[in-house]
């Protein structure tokens, strides 16, 4: 190895700390305040909503989930806009627009307005995730995506841990601190104001590409650059989005991703719920905030377990084992939380259950960024993202529409964990081969 080398060696280890600590953690927070705004309707459930408005639990179910109908018709074009005309421009659109609905939410007088709301909301929102996801391919190498779409999916456990106790405390103070306004109104009101302020600083602070990073030396560019295009293969072939959206093993990832998203939103949305169900089941009563904090163990667990979890799949180099173990662990974990016998028990089993889905997330999204590249990945990143979060709609209408049926959350865990062993055995069973294979061939696109 010649001096060269090594001086190009030192750079590339430089450059690829500076990159993740330069985009991840800001890309971070804007998820985070994403995914408190199409979520935040879980906490304020049991603390008035649900009265105010008269929603039954398949009414509050059907107000969650309407979101994912909006955001999936418009996923795929949304994501090929920013592929078009850059990140920068386009995810502070997006930003901006659902900060506004989001923000409407809090002044909804009934159930009709709530829903139409969502409806919109989820179409102000179309393309966030699956356009970070695709953003994050401009400017990582395969050997470094994991860790850092981690540092970008760590904020939806660290919603919990961070959002919950805010939002708790949003809504047991939010009468004094704006009289006339109920505290659930109040923190929906908080909760989607920070969405327009980061679509503003996104304008100016993001990079659409390498090439026009001002933050990057010109040595710094020029090997980011290299790297990223030996990996992309033949860059004729970057257009065919249409490649993308009619091959089998696209759509079947998106049906594997079906089955983590039902589990993490059907948990989810309903964990505080669950929460304050333990008064009636093992005669403990918690207050709103209390309520709050102890929605957020499980999720500060969940988020160090995916870095650790990242971080090792990206050293072992492999992504099909990394998601159906936790995947698996997370399944499992669930249920028994449904049979415990103390709340402590009950805790233990949600926690084990939320950092086995969140810590499978991360590998996942390994599967389809091998597969495809340029314009094809914008096409084929949105269209899984788009059939995994159908399960947003169809996982919290279900799980609501059981407890009315059954009186009990148990049936709806059932589901999640059948769901969460597909996913993992159809990793296995056709991907972890398949993969193998396409990474020593060129990618689709």
């Amino acid at each position: 190895m010649t001096t060269s080398d090594f001086s190009d060696t030192a750079v590339r280890d430089r450059l690829r700390k500076k990159v993740l600590w330069r985009l991840s953690p800001f890309l971070g927070l804007m998820y985070l305040v994403n995914y408190l705004d199409r979520t935040n309707l879980a906490f304020v459930s049991p603390a008035g909503m649900k009265t105010d408005l008269g929603l039954s639990a398949a009414a509050f179910g059907f107000a969650s989930g309407i979101f994912f109908l909006g955001y999936l018709v418009l996923e795929v074009p949304s994501n090929l806009a920013l592929h078009r005309f850059g990140a920068r421009r386009w995810l502070a659109r997006i930003l901006v627009s659902w900060g506004v609905v989001a923000s409407l939410i809090a002044f909804v007088p009934n159930a009709e307005s709530l829903y139409v709301l969502r409806l919109l909301l989820g179409m102000a929102e179309a393309g966030f995730a699956p356009g970070v996801l695709l953003y994050l391919t401009y400017w990582f190498t395969k050997r470094d995506r994991a860790r850092a779409m981690a540092l970008f999916l760590v904020a939806i456990p660290l919603t919990s841990v961070v959002g919950a106790p805010i939002a708790g405390a949003l809504i047991q103070y939010g009468a004094a601190i704006l009289p006339g306004m109920s505290g659930w109104r109040f923190m929906i009101l908080m909760t989607g104001l920070p969405a327009v302020i980061l679509g503003v600083i996104c304008w100016f602070y993001l990079t659409d590409r390498p090439e026009g990073a001002t933050w990057l030396t010109g040595r710094e560019k020029q090997l980011l650059v290299a790297d990223l295009r030996a990996e992309e293969g033949d860059g004729e072939k970057s257009h065919r989005v249409r490649d993308a959206l009619l091959q089998p093993r696209v759509w079947l990832l998106g049906l594997t991703y079906f089955g983590i998203l039902y589990g993490l939103y059907a948990t989810g949305f309903f964990l505080p719920t669950i929460i304050a169900g333990f008064k009636e089941t093992y005669g403990v009563e918690y207050s709103t905030l209390e309520v709050g904090l102890l929605t957020a163990i499980p999720y500060g667990v969940a988020a160090v377990g995916m870095i650790f979890w990242a971080r090792h799949s990206d050293v072992k180099g492999e992504v099909v084992r990394h998601f159906a173990i936790p995947a698996t662990v997370g399944g499992i974990g669930i249920v028994a939380a449904m049979y415990a016998g103390s709340p402590f028990l009950a805790m233990a089993g949600v926690t084990i259950g939320a950092t086995g889905i969140l810590c499978s997330m991360p590998p996942f999204w390994g599967m389809p960024t091998r597969l495809l590249t340029g314009a094809a990945a914008a096409g084929g990143i949105a269209l899984v993202n788009t059939l995994g979060n159908a399960s947003g709609f169809v996982g919290p209408f279900l799980t609501g529409w059981l407890s009315d049926l059954t009186g009990s959350q148990r049936s709806g865990m059932w589901i999640v964990l059948v769901l969460l062993f597909v996913s993992a055995a159809v990793s296995v069973l056709v991907f972890r081969g398949a993969f193998d294979e396409q990474v020593e061939r060129e990618p689709v696109g």
